[in-house]
């Protein structure tokens, strides 16, 4: 195919719906999480002969007879097997005649949501488990959700998921009880509502038994809707990224010998959003130097166009300082540069927020020096209100305000999800201890 068809066919595909959906199982601890995964990979046929001769002989299962335990599926490390819970975050993929998918199983332990995060910040779509066993009922008619499962729902919220689908799991356990699936429905779409999310799609079903998975079940004959695997193939998944302004930051500054007559000088990234072309303006950030483009270079060759997703070397008509960590923008729609961030933060670590440390800041390929300024508001899990506090502590959220060494070039998370998202790491441990989502205006 030649260079112009190649990069007509990525214009039209802008259009259309992406393919492929990444999704991940959310939910406090055993709602069922890596069940369901097992579930839809062995309904499915997406588990190879090997891997379902090793699991049917695995010394942890937790299923009676001869009866697979298909959590095993995803909880591979010798931990989880032997406590029977999910630690780190697991990714299969299985594909339908209509879609591919990337699930990522996380855990639902509040020990664990760094890793709950960790697998959502990529997701076009989340399901919440929750097992209808644990649901406390009040004689006054309410219905009390567990903490984990407003947790991660307000985590999906924050990271921008489009879609959220609530499998109400384990209906085995109440005889299938319709009463019962109604109210925990109302109630969660009571606390969505207090949350700001807004496509909810609710889903009965029993991932032990298979009820609802992948086909329906006779002893869910009141419920009228999609199989969850209905549901995931349905879900219209666009990329909004390719109508934003264009964002590539740069990974690296490649040159050779520098004595020949076609000196070169190109820079090496992903774009992150938008598109660029050939003669394009662009604006150097943070430091605001002008620069039209000149190439846009694969492996495969020289593109006139190339967009958001794409891996590509730039090449400009004018000599600038750029380096790593340094942002291409659209001269038109560039992206603000701050000195100042003001962010709603995951807190990840097990030592709590010092506001006299410093900490770096990595955003794209930028890592800058940073300090915590102050502390706006923490969020509570259960009401949502916000309320003062000094300090941050493992799997807190709060709005802050931080400080940085050197300005970086950023988007509101809620507008450019890439550009718009950070961590904090520890300059002692190196290790990751916030994930931002930038909040502007």
């Amino acid at each position: 195919m030649s260079t112009q068809l190649q990069q007509s066919a990525t214009a039209n595909d802008l259009t259309r719906e992406r393919g492929l959906l990444r999704f991940i199982t959310a939910g406090s601890v055993d709602d069922g999480k890596s069940t369901l995964i097992g579930r839809l990979l062995f309904d499915s046929k997406g588990i190879f002969a090997d891997q379902l001769n090793a699991i049917s002989k695995a010394k942890h299962k937790r299923t009676v007879g001869d009866t697979i335990d298909l959590s095993l599926l995803t909880d591979g490390l010798e931990a989880e097997r032997e406590q029977g819970i999910t630690i780190d975050v697991a990714y299969r993929y299985f594909a339908t005649p209509k879609r591919k998918f990337i699930i990522a199983d996380t855990p639902g332990h509040e020990q664990y949501t760094r890793n709950m995060v960790t697998g959502a910040s990529t997701a076009d779509a989340v399901i919440i488990l929750i097992d209808v066993s644990k649901v406390k009922f009040g004689e006054d008619g309410s219905v009390e959700l567990l903490t984990q499962t407003k947790r991660h729902s307000t985590i999906a919220h924050l990271l921008q998921i489009e879609h959220v689908i609530v499998a109400v799991n384990k209906m085995d356990l109440v005889n299938y009880d319709q009463t019962v699936y109604d109210r925990i429905v109302a109630a969660y779409q009571s606390f969505a509502a207090q949350l700001g999310l807004r496509d909810v799609h609710p889903i009965p079903l029993s991932a032990l038994a298979g009820d609802n998975v992948v086909t329906n079940s006779d002893n869910l004959a009141w419920y009228q809707g999609p199989t969850l695997i209905e549901l995931l193939e349905s879900l219209n998944v666009y990329d909004d990224c390719h109508d934003e302004p264009f964002r590539f930051p740069v990974q690296l500054v490649a040159r050779h010998n520098g004595h020949e007559a076609n000196d070169f000088r190109g820079y090496m990234g992903r774009i992150e959003a938008g598109k660029i072309s050939v003669g394009d303006s662009i604006v150097v950030q943070p430091s605001g130097q002008s620069a039209t483009v000149k190439d846009i270079q694969t492996l495969d060759g020289s593109l006139q166009t190339a967009v958001v997703g794409q891996s590509v070397t730039i090449l400009l008509n004018e000599y600038v300082d750029i380096s790593r960590g340094d942002m291409l923008a659209a001269a038109d729609r560039p992206a603000t540069v701050l000195k100042s961030v003001s962010a709603d933060v995951c807190w990840l670590s097990e030592e709590a927020l010092d506001s006299r440390r410093k900490y770096w800041l990595k955003h794209t390929t930028r890592q800058v020096a940073a300090r915590v300024a102050s502390i706006d508001t923490l969020l509570d899990i259960n009401t949502q209100e916000r309320r003062p506090t000094d300090t941050l502590k493992l799997n807190d959220i709060a709005r802050v305000n931080i400080n940085v060494q050197q300005a970086l070039a950023a988007d509101a998370y809620d507008i450019t999800r890439a550009t718009g998202a950070f961590i904090l790491i520890d300059e002692v441990t190196h290790q990751t201890v916030a994930a931002g989502m930038i909040r502007l205006g």
